[in-house]
């Protein structure tokens, strides 16, 4: 394997390599590696398994110390493929508080969140090309494009 990242590159059984692969992806191929599985009632719903993590997603940890406790998404750090959740901290010696990072694949999405048009229609598209039949994702994806986050009412110049 080059110094320098390449897309050819398929696979390798030793862990260096893999690391060095992860560790000199661009930002682009970095994103998508920040990607955590989605709970069963939204994979029901929306017919995706897996999504990138996004801020304030509520996601429930599956591994680790901190296993089982829910929270939001408090920051994401794409470079170092790590996120901190709101509320999970860790107590050093001198008694400040200090946040847990975790790797999204140890995460499970609970809620997603639905203010990001452009994700809504990512997985909008993914619905009409798994279950073209299934039209009850869809609308519910629709009406959450035209509301505003504080008041929940329709946009006023969308009707016109």
């Amino acid at each position: 394997m080059k110094k320098e990242f390449s897309r050819k590159w398929r696979a390798s059984r030793q862990p260096r390599k893999q690391r060095k692969y992860l560790a000199n992806a661009p930002l682009h191929l970095k994103r998508k590696f920040m990607a955590a599985m989605v709970d069963e009632n939204i994979r029901k719903k929306y017919s995706i398994k897996r999504i990138e993590v996004r801020k304030r997603d509520v996601v429930k940890i599956m591994r680790g110390k901190f296993r089982k406790k829910h929270g939001k998404i408090d920051k994401v750090e794409t470079r170092k493929r790590r996120i901190s959740i709101e509320g999970i901290t860790s107590t050093k010696k001198d008694g400040s508080k200090v946040p847990v990072w975790f790797n999204p694949s140890k995460v499970m999405i609970i809620e997603l969140e639905s203010s990001d048009r452009r994700r809504m229609k990512r997985i909008k598209k993914e619905i009409e090309k798994t279950k073209p039949e299934k039209k009850e994702g869809i609308e519910e994806i629709e009406e959450s494009k035209g509301k505003t986050e504080k008041t929940g009412e329709k946009d006023a110049h969308k009707k016109k």
